[in-house]
């Protein structure tokens, strides 16, 4: 099946296979929230990134391996770690009951890991790896929606990076932010640490909506920082 980016709340979800990464998409919530689970096919580790909302669906994901029919597997490693965006609320919603359910290592960046309803056991700067079993996610601070917002990127074998943003980076533009220098902050960041690090071809997976790559936004950055949102 062809993978499109495109899910809704109560819909099915999404995957990809990336390399050795299967990347499954899921849209939860009343904000309807992205959730991505991303599992190691060679070792069975999984990773979440933003237990947003609805954690009996996030559970179920993690129980099947990241999908149903021609993706679930038996023999699931369950759940290694979550890992959370940033510190807003429709970001961590399941994050308690989904950590309680499987015993999962807790994952924040460091600015923002006092503002989760769960202790932190791992506390991000920038340029930290994440695990998902032979895989790895690279950390990337961007500084302005939330002081301690953090992008994962993977550079799977094909050489295409897969970039998660939270609400700092979407389609048509950068994530809210609340003062000047806030967006100042976040533009430059994600126009430094996302444009002038990664090719077109880089897909970026959002917080919210439908996915992008760089190449589509990048004719933008003008614009965006013209506006000022």
């Amino acid at each position: 099946m062809t993978y499109t980016g495109e899910v809704e709340v109560g819909g099915p979800a999404d995957v990809r296979e990336a390399g050795d990464l299967r990347i499954t998409k899921v849209a939860v919530g009343p904000m309807s929230n992205n959730a991505y689970l991303l599992r190691c096919t060679l070792t069975g580790e999984q990773v979440l990134i933003d237990a947003a909302n609805e954690a009996d669906t996030l559970l179920e994901l993690i129980g099947t391996g990241g999908g149903s029919g021609p993706w679930a597997e038996n023999g699931t490693e369950g759940l290694a770690r979550v890992v959370t965006t940033h510190r807003h609320g429709d970001h961590w919603q399941a994050l308690e009951e989904v950590v309680l359910a499987t015993g999962a290592q807790t994952v924040a960046g460091e600015h923002d890991a006092d503002e989760l309803p769960v202790a932190v056991d791992v506390r991000l700067e920038d340029g930290a790896r994440v695990r998902v079993g032979s895989c790895e996610l690279e950390v990337i601070h961007l500084v302005g929606h939330t002081p301690g917002s953090i992008a994962l990127a993977y550079d799977d074998p094909d050489g295409i990076v897969h970039l998660f943003t939270g609400d700092s980076l979407f389609p048509g533009g950068v994530g809210k932010t609340w003062s000047e220098q806030d967006f100042d902050s976040l533009i430059d960041d994600v126009e430094n640490k996302l444009f002038g690090r990664f090719d077109d071809d880089t897909h970026v997976y959002p917080g919210h909506g439908s996915d992008t790559t760089l190449g589509a936004e990048r004719p933008h950055l003008g614009e965006w920082r013209e506006r000022r949102w």
